[in-house]
């Protein structure tokens, strides 16, 4: 095997251009075992095999930087610097992470795992490079999904600016995570279907230099092509055509199953693990679903990620215009969920709690200032979430919590979520997000008559006295747990209440456990910094009452153990139960 023998760039350039179309074989080889073994990323990497031997054949790594958007298809450059064993060895397969990272390889520049960035990197380091007065080639590589992004096309607009050398690698597979949508998707067709000759084109109108190869899957029309914008003196842009999923067949055939997936049977594609229990993209599917039949008023809208409320090619076919895509670009699907609100209609966005972040000016100026009634449910909020340092789902409470004019709720169970999301839908008076609990989804079966629009009241569900446990969302089962433990430890039955309210505080029901309550603690599933104990722990600052916070310190987690993470951060119920005595 050639793979074997790869230890860095520069074993690379010691083969003909038919070694390395046989050493792609032996990647995607790797790759396809790998992944039906640990799972991961799996079209992207499959894609842009030969695009990556070429790249670091033509190219000086790391002395030409490299930066790639996204960057889960960086698989195949880390197997050729110097990481191949995590990619042919099961026993180094979680030695490295499933993105870029520069604590693994020098030839890693950044830690990105979320999308439309790295053009605007790149300009970055160019930037510094010319300030500095060095040599050295800097390349992006985004693919055309990506470029839906706002900041892509940020990036692409100032590029032009540097008047130096900038290669940016346009991976174009027709696909995002999904099918691609925008008007840009147009030009991006067109200019496949003329070889690059149109004479239409959104890269050329940018002021950028531009070349096209249309085999891009072909090692040496690649090399050819790298070779000739290599040392450019001004911004270019190398527009490849390649197949998403390349190599394998049922990758080929259902590029959008197969942007990721967990572990599956080579020789049928089927997944190792079948997923049987219900979650909260079906239910919200199902009731979306229904509630569009009945109300064409009714819009679902994502941001490149349709799968995150249920809603698969088939179910988008089904809602028809009632569900939109708007690409990979946040900020926009929030401001026309904000426009629609406003024009009558009911637009609900369903967003991953690590991509909500990228929308912070637009729920705050176009969404809440304006009081759109708009519904955001915010999906994978929790410690129960992605774990991925790119992808935590641990911040959106003290990012949403205290926008002004936000109603965020925390949802304990299947038909809180449900009531909520139905009331939502239907008021006109508040910008609204639900966030969903992490976990497994939890059904009592108890009818909701609370009336949500009566804003932060919370419910006592046990009442007791001495201690106060408040649990929000994920954490009221955990807040439940506790009560029990401290009555079998120390027979104090204690208060346990549900907030539903991530955004207001409940002061009537707070000042009333000043009489009976020595201690009241919160319990969350997020970052305590700027979260919801502290809007407690701040209300009875000029009391006798004794507050503890107990969620996640902030930090930058990666590829962590839950069950470890919630010790270190004294939250679990034994560890929460000794804290409370030590005031009791």
């Amino acid at each position: 095997m050639y793979i074997e023998k790869i230890n860095g760039p520069e074993d690379v350039k010691k083969l003909t251009v038919d070694e390395m179309t046989v050493m792609a074989g032996e990647m995607r080889k790797a790759l396809l075992k790998r992944a039906s073994i640990h799972g991961g990323h799996f079209g992207p990497n499959f894609g842009m095999v030969e695009a990556t031997i070429a790249l670091h054949y033509v190219f000086e790594s790391p002395k030409d930087k490299i930066v790639y958007d996204v960057s889960h298809q960086t698989y195949p450059h880390k197997m050729l610097t110097g990481r191949k064993d995590a990619y042919l060895y099961e026993e180094h397969y979680d030695d490295v992470s499933g993105y870029s990272n520069p604590n693994e390889s020098e030839h890693d520049h950044f830690t990105v795992g979320h999308t439309s960035t790295s053009v605007s990197l790149a300009c970055g380091l160019a930037k510094a490079r010319d300030l500095k007065g060095e040599e050295g080639n800097v390349i992006a590589v985004i693919g055309d999904g990506s470029l839906s992004g706002g900041e892509a096309l940020e990036g692409l607009d100032y590029a032009v600016e540097l008047d130096g050398n900038l290669i940016i690698i346009v991976n174009d597979n027709d696909m995002s995570i999904a099918e691609n949508h925008g008007g840009l998707y147009g030009n991006l067709k067109l200019l496949r279907e003329t070889n690059g000759r149109a004479e239409c084109n959104l890269f050329k109108a940018m002021g950028l230099d531009y070349i096209y190869v249309d085999h891009g899957n072909d090692v040496g029309d690649l090399i050819e092509a790298f070779k000739s914008v290599k040392d450019s003196r001004k911004p270019v842009v190398v527009h490849i055509n390649t197949l998403k999923g390349k190599g394998y067949a049922p990758a080929e055939k259902n590029k959008e199953a197969w942007h990721y997936n967990g572990p599956f049977k080579i020789e049928t594609g089927k997944p190792l693990y079948e997923m049987t229990e219900e979650d909260y993209s079906d239910i919200s599917l199902n009731y979306l679903l229904d509630k569009m039949k009945k109300d064409p008023a009714v819009v679902a809208i994502t941001s490149g990620t349709p799968t995150v409320m249920g809603f698969t090619e088939d179910k988008r076919k089904e809602a028809g215009k009632q569900f939109v895509d708007v690409g990979i670009a946040e900020e926009t699907a929030v401001a026309l969920a904000s426009g629609i609100a406003a024009n009558g209609g009911k637009p609900v966005y369903g967003v991953y709690s690590t991509f909500v972040q990228r929308t912070y000016d637009q729920i705050a100026q176009d969404l809440c200032i304006n009081n759109s009634p708009a519904t955001i449910v915010t999906f994978c909020g929790s410690v129960y979430g992605m774990n991925d340092v790119t992808h935590l789902g641990l911040y959106d409470i003290p990012m949403m919590a205290n926008i002004p004019n936000l109603v965020y709720l925390a949802p304990t169970t299947k038909e809180e979520y449900l009531a909520m999301l139905d009331w939502s839908i239907e008021q006109n008076e508040y910008p609204v997000g639900i966030r969903l609990p992490g976990g497994s989804v939890i059904s009592d079966g108890k009818e909701i008559t609370k009336d949500f629009g009566d804003l932060n009241k919370y419910e006592v569900t046990q009442k007791g006295s001495k201690v106060a446990v408040i649990g929000l969302g994920t954490f009221y089962g955990l807040g439940k747990e506790v009560a029990e433990e401290l009555k079998k430890v120390t027979g104090t039955d204690a208060t346990v209440i549900n907030p539903y309210y991530i955004t207001g505080i409940d002061a009537e029901l707070l000042e009333e456990l000043k009489k009976d309550h020595d201690v009241v603690i919160t319990l969350e599933d997020g970052i305590l910094d700027g979260g919801f104990g502290e809007k407690i722990a701040r209300f009875y600052g000029n009391s006798d009452m004794k507050v503890l916070n107990f969620g996640l310190k902030k930090e930058f987690l990666d590829r962590y153990d839950v069950v470890e993470v919630l010790k270190e951060n004294h939250l679990t119920k034994e560890q929460i139960v000794e804290d409370i005595m030590k005031f009791i």
